[in-house]
């Protein structure tokens, strides 16, 4: 079934003998440079006879242990770097737009709605997208992401419910059949395809959806969580980024109820 088309715009190195020196009394120990050079009196000689015992002892150290001082803060820095990245299996959040209401393109009706996809009995692909933004968006999708199912070109532009991305992007082959509602005459060559498609399947219908008016009226509050929600801020764009913070308070809001202007009065309320 086609979907939506997309029409957006779119220190220098320190001497042996100066780094091991551990005694207590370290500042009394000539360095190696002093030593050297005296010659006169067994005192200095003898004074400089600890440090080379400490050095060996130091050495032997290293041998049992087999691990270089210098070593473990490098692997702990590789550890931290680790950390900060993301995570190979941490989930994405997006947004797909589709029209719930028909419409006639070159002859096929290219309704599809959240209901359309709850009665489909395997994974349904998420075909027509014809922008290269939304279509990247596509391609950097992962199985197991998730998605907002948004109504689109409707009386009321809501988000009606969630998707799953179970089989990530393959070439959409639409865009080279004639006959589809989308065909594209400039994508001619079977072995590099310009287009892609996702895979998905239902997994929720929301009891009341969070409108595109409600939504606006949040982003006009001046609440933060969702100032910069593609959807608001590019909003021809079809298949859009939705971030972390923004997928768990756009659900907080949708479970717990949306703020919104009351006719007649300034502030907002739940409703």
């Amino acid at each position: 079934m086609a979907k939506r088309k997309a029409t957006d715009d779119e220190a220098p190195v320190t001497r042996r003998s100066m780094r091991l020196k551990t005694t207590p009394k370290e500042e009394e120990v000539p360095s190696h440079e002093d030593v050297k050079p005296v010659k006169k009196g067994k005192a200095g000689v003898k004074k400089a006879a600890p440090v080379k015992d400490e050095e060996t002892e130091g050495e032997k150290e290293v041998k049992k242990n087999n691990t270089p001082p210098a070593k473990p803060n490098s692997h702990v820095a590789t550890k931290t770097e680790k950390a900060d990245a993301p995570a190979a299996g941490d989930c994405q959040y997006w947004l797909l737009k589709a029209e719930p209401e028909s419409r006639l393109e070159k002859g096929h009706d290219v309704k599809f709605s959240i209901d359309d996809l709850a009665a489909k009995t395997k994974p349904e692909p998420w075909d027509g997208i014809r922008s290269y933004a939304a279509r990247n968006n596509l391609r950097a999708m992962k199985k197991g992401d998730l998605a907002f199912f948004y109504h689109s070109s409707c009386k009321v532009p809501a988000i009606v419910g969630t998707m799953e991305i179970v089989q990530e992007h393959s070439p959409d082959l639409t865009a080279q059949d004639p006959s589809a509602a989308y065909h594209d005459p400039k994508d001619t060559d079977p072995s590099n395809p310009r287009w892609s498609v996702v895979h998905v399947s239902f997994r929720e219908k929301f009891a009341k959806p969070l409108t595109l008016h409600e939504m606006k009226e949040l982003q006009r509050s001046g609440c933060k969580e969702i100032q910069k929600l593609q959807l608001l801020t590019q909003s021809r764009l079809s298949v859009s980024k939705v971030s972390a913070k923004e997928w768990e308070f756009l659900n907080e809001v949708i479970m717990d109820g949306v703020a919104v202007e009351k006719e007649g009065e300034g502030g907002m309320l739940l409703a």
